[in-house]
């Protein structure tokens, strides 16, 4: 057996913001009733983890008791969401990824311009919902190019498009194109609104996936960016699963291969919503039950380094200021940087890592 663990994988910065968010809140107010709209991050371990910790969790504000406290997903809510949390006296903590906010800014900015906003991503996701409420009347979801004869177009010569943040890069460019060829002079964002945890990990599964005999992604299934890491690897010819945790592993993924999993070549890496124990234990799982519990190759390929960091949301920083513990709430930041494989994390395994150092 070979394990190949892709360098990023897991955690982006947002999400990690997400989770740090509703942890200093859980700490800001001991024994009080913390309620988070939606899921936090889409990852049913991390939910269940807060759910123990008593978080609730609702797809109405109107289940939040009046004068309540609320978290904001980090997949971005609409003005009418928060206008009704307001209505009902909620306390409010925002912790949408600031790169979704970058995308309700645009849609703000272009329908105040009086374009046509044509939203490229999933009209179900909640993102996707939260960044649409900024100009409904402005923006029209576009799921894929047979959407496009459809669309109502007041003026050809403004149009601006957008995207989801954690749509597969292969996909969105496809329908980019297809819009730019009806609509010559239709407008980019500023910079690409795919986010760079989204677009990272989907580099590395398509440059490594070649490789190898079969890809698994960490991830639960209503996370966008981890389903696009299973298409980018179908899409370069090796076949991908998606599991939310070790106990989903199945033999019948690696019947194709001469040998089984025992002479299997596997390339691991996780969506950005993903916990690293997670892969861990997978990796874990892989060994005991295939290789014999003996060492396998693994090789750790670090294809890009992450360092992104952001600031606590503002509405957080307040709260954390009236309960008097706002003296380094402006310096403080929260980082993600690439993992690294520790013996502590993976237990006494033989690790060679190929491409670049990690320091």
């Amino acid at each position: 057996m070979r394990l190949i663990l892709t360098n990023p994988r897991g955690f982006c910065a947002g999400v990690h913001m997400a989770i740090d968010v509703v942890d200093q809140v859980l700490d800001l107010y001991p024994g009080k009733s913390i309620y988070v709209f939606h899921e936090i991050v889409h990852n049913k371990h991390v939910v269940d983890r807060f759910k123990e910790r008593g978080v609730a969790f609702v797809e109405e504000v109107s289940e939040v008791p009046e004068g309540s406290i609320i978290v904001f997903s980090a997949h971005g809510i609409s003005p009418a969401v928060r206008a009704e949390a307001k209505a009902r006296n909620l306390t409010t903590v925002d912790a949408t990824c600031p790169l979704v906010t970058k995308v309700h800014n645009e849609a703000i900015r272009y329908a105040r311009q009086g374009y046509d906003i044509l939203l490229v991503g999933h009209a179900d996701h909640q993102e996707v919902q939260g960044t649409r409420g900024e100009a409904p009347e402005s923006i029209q979801v576009v799921e894929c190019p047979e959407d496009i004869p459809h669309l109502r177009i007041r003026n050809p010569d403004k149009v601006a498009y957008l995207t989801q943040t954690t749509l597969s890069t292969d996909d969105a460019e496809v329908i980019i194109q297809a819009l730019k060829k009806t609509f010559p002079k239709i407008k980019d964002p500023p910079s690409s609104d795919i986010c760079y945890a989204t677009t990272n990990r989907q580099h590395a599964v398509r440059q490594i996936a070649p490789e190898v005999d079969v890809v698994l992604v960490v991830g639960s299934r209503n996370s966008s960016n981890s389903v696009r890491l299973t298409e980018i690897s179908a899409n370069v010819g090796t076949r991908a699963y998606l599991l939310d945790d070790a106990g989903e592993l199945r033999d019948e993924w690696f019947a194709h291969v001469e040998g089984g999993a025992a002479k299997a070549t596997i390339l691991i890496t996780a969506g950005a919503s993903a916990p690293e124990d997670l892969v861990a234990e997978l990796c874990r799982t892989l060994i005991a039950r295939y290789n014999n519990g003996s060492p396998p190759a693994i090789e750790q390929r670090d294809i890009f380094r992450e360092d992104e960091e952001f600031g606590l949301p503002a509405s957080l920083k307040r709260l954390m200021r009236e309960e008097g513990r706002g003296s380094d709430v402006d310096q403080r930041k929260i980082k993600v940087g690439s993992y690294d494989l520790t013996e502590e994390l993976y237990g006494a395994v033989p690790l060679t890592i190929a491409g670049r150092a990690i320091e």
